[in-house]
């Protein structure tokens, strides 16, 4: 990993605690950097077991968010929350308001959009108490479910992943195994099997891999993700929580690819490294999975379905571009996309000495 100003040693802007009593809301939002403006990024509702590990994993999501808005071309920073609690219990209108209220309170340094544990609807909650929300539904004026063109992105990633190793973007009789099979994964696993793919899935959800058969009864499923990963598969997708690639998952794998929807997939630095000694492509996660934010950001202007989608056809582009930087400079995929996206916010970040008026 890189390091520097708009490096991942760099720090955060800002880190706010969020707390109402009376609703029950114990949140924390994080803005990573506004080197290229607003900071966008989910709102993640989990039960994290402590406000050390909720603390810990919204800065890392955060982080992320400014590496996959820079490298999504977006004139936006990279910022993320989350709300401490189980959102089957404690959600409510309430709650959701008084989170409004806090992400009011920052002025519009962050926008917020929909993560795991929220939905289009409690956006549109959020945004009776501020404007810098995202990820609304239609009715509401925005975009609706981001999973949509998130999958997508994911799908292009894929393509273009499959291409630097075969030659050719073409899934036609590929093995594709899919860990995860919810709010993306089974949108993508449609593009796959349109595309010809091969499927394997898994899911701790009983519910999600019954939907997953109705919808494709051709593909097939496997006991848990240990099982996945040691299958005779060529591309694997995470597509659930972070953290799916770790150094027993490295050495069991199987497949030449790794793409998939989850957020911070290397649970350490150093596993990009491990993949590619044995051989595996890595496409960045925090690229290919860009496709959700394109389309939240788009109602910024004024959503147009037909608009983000052109802007998440060009993952699959910069997704090669990612890919020969790696080549050329002799580093992994995930060094070489962290090198263009920190000289993306280095580059206009200086532009702003330059005075307009």
């Amino acid at each position: 990993m890189t390091e520097g100003v708009f490096g991942r040693e760099g720090g955060h802007e800002q880190v706010v605690y969020c707390q109402d009593p009376h609703t029950g809301l114990k949140a924390i939002i994080a803005v990573h950097s506004t080197a290229l403006g607003p900071a966008l990024g989910g709102t993640r509702f989990y039960p994290y077991a402590s406000e050390e590990d909720a603390l810990h994993d919204v800065l890392a999501l955060s982080m992320g968010m400014s590496y996959k808005n820079a490298l999504a071309g977006l004139d936006l920073g990279g910022g993320k929350a989350v709300i401490i609690g189980d959102p089957a219990t404690t959600k409510s209108e309430a709650l959701l308001r008084a989170y409004g209220r806090f992400i009011d309170s920052l002025g519009g340094r962050y926008i917020t959009a929909c993560d795991v544990g929220t939905h289009v609807t409690d956006m549109d909650v959020v945004a009776r108490e501020t404007p810098h929300v995202t990820g609304r539904s239609r009715d509401d004026g925005g975009a609706g479910d981001s999973s949509v063109l998130t999958s997508y992105g994911v799908f292009q990633g894929l393509r273009a992943s499959v291409e630097h190793v075969w030659g050719s973007p073409e899934l036609t009789g590929r093995r594709v195994g899919v860990s995860g099979v919810g709010k993306v994964g089974h949108l993508l696993v449609g593009h796959l099997v349109e595309a010809g793919a091969e499927v394997v899935v898994t899911d701790v959800s009983e519910a999600a891999i019954e939907r997953v058969r109705a919808a494709h009864p051709s593909v097939e499923v496997v006991d848990d993700t240990a099982a996945l990963v040691a299958s005779d598969i060529d591309v694997y997708s995470p597509c659930a929580l972070g953290g799916a690639l770790d150094d027993a998952t490295v050495q069991a794998l199987r497949a030449k690819v790794v793409c998939g929807a989850a957020n911070n997939q290397l649970e350490h630095p150093g596993v990009e490294k491990l993949l590619e000694e044995r051989g595996i492509l890595f496409a960045p996660d925090y690229l290919v999975n860009s496709g959700g934010v394109i389309m939240v950001s788009d109602e910024l202007r004024g959503f147009d379905f037909a608009r983000a989608r052109r802007k998440v056809d060009a993952l699959y582009e910069t997704t090669k571009k990612v890919f020969a930087l790696a080549e050329e400079e002799g580093v992994p995929p995930v060094t070489a996309a962290d090198r263009l996206a920190e000289r993306r916010m280095a580059e206009v970040s200086r532009l702003r000495s330059i005075l307009t008026r």
